[in-house]
């Protein structure tokens, strides 16, 4: 008798035919599910103008099987206010307009779509996702799995206005979570301290399922590297935080954001610096180094750049893969934290630059991405903020390229743990569970699939 083919509601903002750097996990987990006996229904945003982070992508909607129902929920979105508007709403934790319609309109294109589902999926952010998700489940009567993209209020990385924002945001996040039946983090470190903060998860399933990158994005070798100038990639979104001096006291002083964090370096702005010192070492280089900056950069942001950088703006996905894939070392900054305080993230970007085949300067914290990084083989390590050592570590690999060495490879078995459909496997078997039902030899259909 053939196995019964179970339906999952799987609710996700950020969803093709737009881009950018949160799509690629839904989408992913889209396209592999019905490989594991599960078909998606998914309920996203309208088809109208993209937002900034969500560039249009068209060529990311044709890797979804046939069986993949895409609905979107009834426009128009509502504008995102910026400035003071923005600010007020932070501080009196006033609930935005975008909030509410993203809610109500998930509630009610899910509410038909979903009248089969066996499973309510949340991929959070938007973090009122699971608001959503919690109000679909209980009408439908299935249960709902969390899946935190990010780890909400407990990200490092989120700046709030005070410290009692943050317990706010907790107490918000804890009381959307409590009727999941599952919750999904993308590190383990993020789901340790889930787990630590959020006492009404610790009787529920929480799984650690990272992001990864899918095979069928690289080919079987990447392209032969010439002796032109000595390539490095930086792929992804810039975050040029540069707050008014008043602001980051302000917030120092009140505790809304994590002591000792640097944002600044979570750009481009210290492997330019990098760049800039070595050529003051060695003048010799001057126009022997490029920078190739892959992502939205504002026009505020092209101004400051000297020559030698290059700006390709966005590009789509397919694109991007290729212009890791030619570099000679690609670039992944993260945020400064102090000595021995972990991260609970890992950049998205990570995991392809694992397969892309050139060498990693990974200027990042203690944390998951530094110990993965570490392990890989690939990968050349420094503090965030250590602009001396990535000049001397961009000076070796130069050098090392010149002598006609090889770059070191990542190591097989750390990369095969994030491949997308191994992954999915770990969702789909994390479904059966919720439901109480056997799982679907998930670990066999991956392995069959290498």
């Amino acid at each position: 008798m053939a196995e019964k083919v179970r339906s999952v509601l799987f609710l996700a903002y950020y969803f093709p035919p737009f881009g950018g750097g949160g799509v690629q996990r839904s989408l992913k987990f889209a396209k592999c599910l019905p490989d594991f006996g599960w078909v998606p229904t998914v309920v996203t945003r309208p088809l109208e103008r993209p937002v900034a982070w969500t560039p249009p992508d068209d060529a990311l909607g044709a890797e979804l099987p046939a069986a993949v129902e895409v609905v979107r929920v009834a426009g128009p979105e509502p504008e995102r206010r910026g400035g003071w508007w923005s600010r007020a709403e932070r501080w009196l934790r006033v609930e935005e307009p975008f909030a509410r319609w993203w809610v109500d309109a998930v509630v009610a294109r899910g509410r038909e779509a979903g009248s089969g589902a066996d499973v309510v999926y949340a991929s959070m952010s938007p973090f009122e996702t699971g608001e959503a998700a919690a109000r679909l489940a209980g009408e439908l009567g299935r249960p709902w799995v969390a899946d935190l993209r990010d780890p909400w209020a407990l990200d490092e990385w989120l700046v709030f206005p005070s410290a009692l924002h943050r317990r706010l945001e907790l107490r918000r996040m804890r009381r959307t979570l409590a009727s999941a039946s599952a919750v999904v983090m993308n590190t383990p470190e993020a789901a340790a301290e889930l787990v630590r903060q959020v006492p009404e998860v610790r009787e529920k399933a929480v799984v650690t399922i990272p992001n990864g990158f899918d095979a069928a994005d690289f080919g079987a070798s990447p392209p032969e590297r010439g002796a032109g100038p000595f390539r490095i990639v930086h792929a992804g979104q810039i975050y040029p935080r540069h707050d008014p001096l008043y602001a980051r006291f302000a917030r120092r002083a009140l505790g809304g954001a994590v002591r000792g964090l640097d944002v600044t370096t979570r750009s481009h702005v210290t492997l330019v610096r990098a760049v800039a010192e070595l050529h003051s070492r060695r003048p010799e280089l001057r126009g022997a180094i490029e920078v190739h900056l892959v992502g939205s950069v504002s026009d505020e942001v092209r101004a400051t750049l000297p020559p030698w950088v290059v700006v390709h703006g966005y590009v789509p996905h397919a694109e991007a893969v290729a212009q890791e894939r030619a570099a000679d070392l690609v670039f992944l900054p993260m945020h400064d934290l102090p000595g021995g305080t972990r991260s609970r993230i890992v950049p998205g970007k990570t995991y392809e630059y694992l397969v892309a085949g050139p060498p990693i300067l990974a200027a990042v914290p203690d944390g998951d991405a530094r110990d993965l990084l570490a392990a890989a083989g690939n990968a050349f390590l420094c503090r965030p903020n250590d602009v001396g050592a990535m000049a001397r570590l961009i000076g070796e690999r130069l050098d090392a390229r010149a002598r006609g060495e090889r770059a070191p490879a990542v190591r097989p078995e750390v990369a095969e743990r994030y491949e997308r459909r191994r992954l999915t496997g770990e969702l789909a078997d994390l479904f059966d569970r919720v439901l109480g039902a056997p799982a679907r030899e998930s670990a066999a259909l991956v392995a069959g699939a290498r």
